[in-house]
């Protein structure tokens, strides 16, 4: 484990490690513009964020990284910046279909993907096909990808209204596990820890539902140079929470 980890870390606390945290990938076009370069340059140092952080996850035993790499709202922005995230997507999935088995990296997507491109999506099909022949104990990365919290609660709802119009279920059924099963991140536990880079201290529509009891932490580094010591930061002060789940521990 890292050195603030276990400088910081009492007795037990190791075993308090988040099996599941989430990141807001945020900053990547202030940290080009600060440095005279253009936007795309953020994303490609951004890029490169994602990969060393997510080694280092596996590396300290957290189970999963879930970042939010394209928003549903991300559209809006130039079609220069918008093309040049999709290339440097492409670039990671060529290089991810060769090196996931050998890694042991499960990688997913969450998110609507029929707006993307045919290519990037037969290159996430192949990842998940991949996934699907590796442990699932394996550390997996999920990659939400043209993703909405509001957008993926919709699609859950038409998906089980949908059955239920059809006979196949039935609306007094539904609870809190049956819904979860409907979302893109069934089948894994929600988020313990969710970091923001950069200073903004909002969800901004990330991960609503399976954000309920996660713990929050914000820091002003921007996504690029936010490092192992920064991840180190926001564990150490996730341990430190009181996570009561709205009980009172006695």
């Amino acid at each position: 484990m890292a050195a603030l980890l276990s400088k910081n870390n009492k007795a037990g606390q190791a075993a308090c490690l988040p099996r599941h945290i989430a990141i807001i990938m945020d900053g990547n076009g202030r940290w080009a513009t600060k440095r005279g370069l253009p936007r795309t340059a953020g994303h490609k140092a951004g890029a490169e964020a994602f990969r060393r952080i997510a080694t280092y996850c596996k590396n300290l035993g957290v189970q999963y990284l879930t970042v939010y790499a394209f928003s549903t709202e991300n559209w809006k922005r130039s079609a220069d910046e918008v093309g040049a995230i999709m290339v440097l997507l492409k670039k990671y999935l060529l290089e991810a279909i060769d090196t996931m088995e050998k890694d042991q990296i499960r990688l997913k997507f969450f998110g609507d993907m029929t707006p993307i491109s045919p290519e990037i999506r037969a290159l996430a099909h192949e990842t998940d096909e991949i996934s699907d022949h590796l442990p699932e104990q394996d550390f997996q990365a999920n990659i939400c990808l043209n993703y909405g919290g509001r957008d993926e609660i919709l699609r859950a709802v038409r998906t089980f209204a949908a059955e239920c119009a059809a006979g196949e279920k039935k609306p007094e059924d539904l609870d809190e596990t049956i819904f979860s099963s409907y979302l893109d991140s069934r089948g894994i536990p929600d988020p313990e820890l969710i970091i923001r880079p950069s200073g903004e201290q909002r969800l901004s529509n990330f991960l609503l539902w399976q954000c309920a009891y996660s713990e929050f932490y914000y820091t002003d580094t921007l996504w690029p140079d936010f490092d192992e010591a920064e991840l180190d930061r926001a564990i150490v002060a996730y341990q430190s929470r009181d996570r009561r789940f709205g009980g009172v521990k006695k």
